[in-house]
């Protein structure tokens, strides 16, 4: 039997060709190795997400941007984590074997607490419980399908192995494999995405280039590219170029990339040209994605059908897990 990959995806807005390269990609690739499992984290949404209209168009626009990247719902169990009521009774199970000492290492509510101290504001002001148990939720999501692996970047690594360090209590408090011991899966193969500007891609700096922006919107958001001031003559450098960077992402092949860098380094090309072989590449990748989108998100009822069967799916594997954990633990 494959192994089983499990991977969670927050429901925050629109996604960006980072978040393409640095997660999407990769996580739909372990379709081929693995046995995958996907779901939408609406509750770990409402720790930050406390109007329900945007919570519900976040839903809706993250499962279709990822059924638009290529997730198949006939081949992956992709479901929506408030469909699985058996998620929360495993987590107030969790909860009853985790110390509070290790959810205060956690990393994201010792940066909240570290942020209220920096303002000499409380150190709990503004934590609300759901960010403080987050991992013990996180635990039950990983737990709960028996996942040998979670694909997450170098800097989440942390929840997978609380999620491990639980389970292991659980296992040697009952002399059990009640639950399976999961690993992190590092996926960042593609290393830091550029940004418009050349820091890291990322929303927060306002540097983005979306997955569903239209053709035009696309093209105009490629020509703010950040550039230095060389001219059209003068031989350019492929390996600190934001621009050859993108475009090494989206390219075709190796030869075309190779193709590209001999222009550059043969001068008579100007960083309008190049953002224009960046612009073609780029929406040859995109457009499908695009359009697949714009249809999905049109018919909302679909998306919904989706993720109900995927949800009635995942329930009949999650009823497996809890069914054996209550026999174990006598309740």
């Amino acid at each position: 039997m494959k192994k089983i990959s499990l991977t969670g995806i927050k429901p925050t807005g629109s996604l960006h060709i980072g978040n393409y390269f640095g997660a999407i990609k990769p996580a739909l690739e372990l379709c081929e190795r693995f046995d995958a499992r996907y779901f939408i984290a609406d509750y770990h949404a409402l720790n930050t997400m406390k109007d329900a209209q945007s919570l519900r168009r976040a839903t809706l626009e993250i499962a279709a941007l990822w059924l638009a990247c290529g997730l198949n719902p006939e081949k992956t169990v992709f479901y929506r984590q408030s469909l699985v009521p058996e998620t929360f009774e495993l987590s107030t199970i969790l909860a009853a074997f985790t110390s509070k000492g290790l959810m205060n290492r956690a990393h994201a509510y010792k940066a909240a607490v570290e942020a209220n101290t920096a303002k000499g504001n409380d150190p709990d002001s503004g934590i609300n419980m759901g960010l403080f148990t987050y991992p013990v939720l996180m635990a039950a999501d990983i737990l709960l399908f028996n996942a040998d692996y979670v694909p997450v970047g170098r800097d989440q690594t942390q929840h997978v192995e609380m999620a491990r360090d639980i389970a292991d209590v659980i296992n040697h408090t009952y002399n059990k494999e009640l639950l399976t011991l999961p690993q992190a899966w590092v996926h960042d193969s593609a290393g830091v995405i550029p940004g418009l500007d050349g820091r890291k891609m990322s929303k927060s700096y306002g540097n983005v280039i979306a997955l569903s922006l239209p053709e035009k919107e696309l093209r105009k958001t490629i020509m703010r590219v950040v550039t230095n001031s060389q001219g059209v003559d003068e031989p350019k450098d492929t390996e600190n170029c934001r621009v050859f960077a993108l475009y090494k992402l989206f390219s075709a092949s190796k030869e075309d990339e190779e193709a590209l860098a001999k222009r550059y380094r043969s001068g008579g090309m100007g960083w309008g040209e190049a953002k224009e072989e960046l612009f073609n590449a780029a929406n040859r990748v995109l457009k499908p994605i695009r359009e697949r989108y714009e249809n999905l998100i049109s018919n909302p009822q679909e998306i919904d059908r989706i993720l109900r069967e995927g949800s009635q799916k995942a329930r009949e594997i999650a009823s497996q897990t809890i069914s054996r954990l209550r026999n174990a633990i006598g309740l």
